[in-house]
């Protein structure tokens, strides 16, 4: 086991408590990073402003620096730190916060939700992002080309995709920004001109933000709506408690972001220990949500939880501006996937090849 393993493991948390007592902040050896395991650290890292998103002498990966899903990547808030990351922030964060729940509840319930291993792969990953074009204003079948683009987008986010899927996801990047283009054009939603208001005739900035948008929703809300599922069918008591709250207390316990990295730009003090110019820390969000310092009895699962504290949305400058809209999509979800009558005894499941990402792949035992 080393922490990156752990993401995928089918229960990586008494590792994470081993970590803990080892140190909130240590060296990895093997995998020549520093590690944050305890809350304290975690807070600490991703308060500082020496600790960056990207690398200074790298701010888009080399392996896709020279097409269009660079030039998205380069303009992405969550990648960027300073003006480049406030900016689009204070865009899209409000625009955000203002979306109607029952506006997002009936958007989930007017798909198609299958119970076959397809239909809730599909409920997962392709639905989301489908709600979210539609609240931007493209229409069912533009909504769905825009979830399968993003599907294909999404790859160069992850060092492990080849270089086939790299070429997809420039390719991917190129349609999304003329679908873009055209909704700007021609689209009035709420949601959009909210946030077009807020982006001062930046457009390609907009673009990419709008892109990034759709691709956050795409694996963060897909591991929600699957850990949820996964809980409910490992504790047969909750499936007829507040969705809400299920959820909520998921996304703490078990969420599908289990880590995050930070890049030190200049050398500084964390949690009591110097780190250098160029050293990589490893931020183990979903270890410091069982750490009993931030929560008690962090290792139950507990829905009326007092005081509840969680990393997995991210914290501080770069806390996810999305929170409320990927829970609401993840709540309603998981509802109509039990309401169409998913048989969860017969739920199976291995998770996703990440480095970082939680997020379960059904299969039905039985078919």
């Amino acid at each position: 086991m080393d922490p990156i393993i752990a993401a995928t493991h089918a229960d990586p948390y008494p590792y994470y408590a081993q970590l803990r007592t080892a140190g909130g902040l240590a060296f990895h050896a093997g995998l020549k990073v520093w590690v944050a395991s305890s809350a304290r650290a975690v807070c600490a890292v991703l308060a500082h402003a020496d600790c960056r998103v990207r690398p200074a002498q790298e701010p888009v990966p080399k392996a896709i620096a020279e097409g269009m899903a660079g030039k998205v990547f380069g303009q992405l808030m969550r990648m960027n730190d300073g003006e480049r990351q406030r900016c689009p922030r204070a865009a899209i964060e409000p625009a955000l916060e203002l979306i109607d729940e029952a506006h997002i509840r009936a958007l989930v319930a007017a798909r198609l939700i299958t119970v076959d291993a397809d239909g809730l792969y599909k409920a997962m990953f392709r639905g989301p992002v489908c709600v979210v074009a539609a609240l931007l204003g493209f229409n069912p079948a533009q909504g769905r080309t825009i979830s399968a683009l993003t599907a294909d987008f999404v790859a160069c986010l992850s060092p492990l995709s080849n270089d086939l899927q790299l070429v997809a996801a420039h390719g991917a990047a190129e349609q999304l920004r003329g679908y873009f283009v055209e909704l700007l054009a021609e689209s009035d939603s709420q949601l959009l001109t909210a946030i077009r208001q807020r982006f001062e005739g930046d457009i390609e900035a907009l673009i990419a933000n709008l892109i990034g948008l759709c691709s956050q929703t795409y694996e963060a809300t897909a591991g929600l709506i699957g850990n949820g599922l996964a809980a409910l069918k490992r504790q047969p008591g909750l499936r007829g408690a507040s969705m809400d709250a299920v959820l909520a207390e998921v996304q703490r316990f078990d969420p599908s972001v289990q880590n995050t990295r930070r890049f030190v730009a200049a050398a500084c003090e964390i949690d009591g220990v110097r780190v250098e110019a160029g050293d990589v820390i490893l931020v183990l969000l979903a270890s410091a949500n069982r750490d009993p310092a931030l929560n008690e009895q962090p290792d139950r699962f507990l829905l009326d939880r007092p005081n509840r504290r969680s990393f997995s949305f991210g914290s501080g400058r770069h806390q996810c501006p999305g929170q409320m809209l990927a829970t609401e999509i993840a709540c309603a979800t998981v509802r109509e996937i039990l309401d169409h009558g998913v048989n969860l005894e017969r739920l199976a499941w291995h998770y996703r090849p990440s480095l970082n990402g939680r997020i379960p792949l059904f299969n039905i035992v039985g078919d």
